[in-house]
């Protein structure tokens, strides 16, 4: 379990475990030839992808980042993607029951991001994390209504209405500051409105930057998911993150990086962007 103090704040990575994705749709116009010297795939092109969430410990609030793939996939698509569900069990070893979050922050709305928002309960839906209050961006929940055929299958409404019809659910209307020490701010591209969650304490900062950078081998600018919406923005959202999360020296979370949740982005002494440790 990857865990790291961040001035007042302890952060550690809970994680989902992994799941299967096509690495041609997870590496976008990135050639195999090009991807596949940092990944290797298995016979039928599938990678290993990591289920990370983030566990916030302020000292008076316990705060999760991304809730996972869950426990809710039909068999259908767990013969597509695997079905891990290894959250609670983690977030177990961390020392935390279900009862102790008191907020959950979805970046987007997406079924790997928000699966155990909720849990099966007969024929009902209802909060995994029962005292908890959950965040997420207005327009993302209404982009899912659509249903749109682009990504209809990424949007499953028993991961997040229920939620709402009881209230736990909050909608926001772009950047803010949830609490002192942790903001989101939107960063389009993945979706139109992904948000990500800026951590600050004791004048440090990380950000769980979720699918802007999926993986510590996404952080060259142009090395794009096929599964984003608007590449160019993403291309256009990343020159802004590094605006600032390079000479501040912020720590970035890695969203989907089983082995490398997190580290530094540099730029190396020819310009290129690389990933330093803690």
């Amino acid at each position: 379990m990857h865990r790291t103090t961040l001035g007042d704040f302890e952060l550690t990575v809970i994680s989902d475990g992994t799941y299967f994705l096509d690495g041609g749709a997870f590496f976008g116009v990135v050639p195999k030839t090009m991807w596949s010297k940092k990944a290797t795939p298995d016979e039928q092109n599938r990678l290993d992808a990591g289920l990370n969430s983030l566990l916030i410990r302020t000292g008076d609030k316990n705060i999760l980042i991304e809730t996972g793939i869950g426990n809710k996939l039909s068999d259908r698509l767990v013969q597509i993607y695997k079905q891990p569900a290894k959250l609670l069990d983690n977030l177990h070893a961390a020392g935390l029951a279900p009862e102790d979050i008191d907020i959950v922050i979805n970046t987007h709305l997406h079924f790997d991001h928000c699966g155990w928002n909720t849990v099966r309960q007969g024929d009902r839906f209802v909060a995994t994390f029962p005292k908890a209050k959950y965040y997420v961006q207005e327009k993302e929940w209404e982009h899912g209504r659509l249903q749109l055929e682009r990504d209809a299958i990424s949007y499953m409404s028993p991961n997040y209405d229920p939620l709402l019809e009881t209230g736990q659910m909050v909608l926001l209307s772009g950047d803010l500051e949830l609490l002192p020490g942790i903001s989101v701010r939107v960063f389009p591209g993945h979706t139109a409105n992904m948000q990500a969650v800026i951590v600050e304490s004791d004048n440090k900062k990380a950000c769980y930057i979720s699918d802007l950078i999926p993986t510590s081998m996404h952080i060259d600018l142009t090395w794009v998911m096929a599964f984003d919406l608007f590449p160019l923005q993403t291309i256009e959202s990343r020159k802004k993150y590094y605006g600032s999360a390079i000479p501040e020296r912020w720590l970035t979370v890695f969203t989907h990086d089983d082995a490398t949740p997190w580290g530094y982005i540099e730029k190396n002494e020819k310009g290129k962007l690389v990933l330093a440790g803690l």
